[in-house]
């Protein structure tokens, strides 16, 4: 599976940006989805994820999003959202859109970069103070 993720840019402090993540091929609704992201000089950390499904779907959120990010899936359109609200200058880095077609549970499964066998190329929101 391809993916592509889109909808990055330069947005102020405690404004809002929606990340997509459209995915080639037809079987999307298989695959558990999630957001990474890499700010300068550091390592790429966990921000969202969601399960695979197309009635019961179950998300998991990093600490330092939560109150804030909403992760979502539509599989009618091959996509994963990720609504950034109250973006703070922090949140500023690369975002990774990823899929994993493994099984998996738990939230520490689906926070580890290691299980995903997919990644898009990134895309950069930066936060202005």
């Amino acid at each position: 599976v391809q993916l592509q993720a889109s909808g990055g840019g330069l947005v102020r402090t405690g404004g809002s940006r929606r990340l997509s993540c459209v995915a080639s091929g037809r079987t999307f609704s298989t695959y558990d989805m999630a957001w990474f992201r890499q700010a300068p000089g550091k390592e790429r950390e966990f921000v969202a994820a969601i399960s695979r499904g197309t009635m019961i779907t179950y998300t998991y959120l990093a600490d330092p999003v939560k109150g804030r990010f909403t992760i979502s899936r539509d599989n009618a359109k091959n996509t994963a959202y990720l609504q950034m609200n109250s973006l703070k200058p922090e949140d500023t880095a690369i975002y990774f859109c990823a899929a994993d077609q493994d099984f998996g549970s738990g939230k520490d499964y689906y926070t580890m970069a290691l299980n995903y066998d997919y990644w898009g190329q990134g895309t950069l929101v930066t936060v202005s103070s």
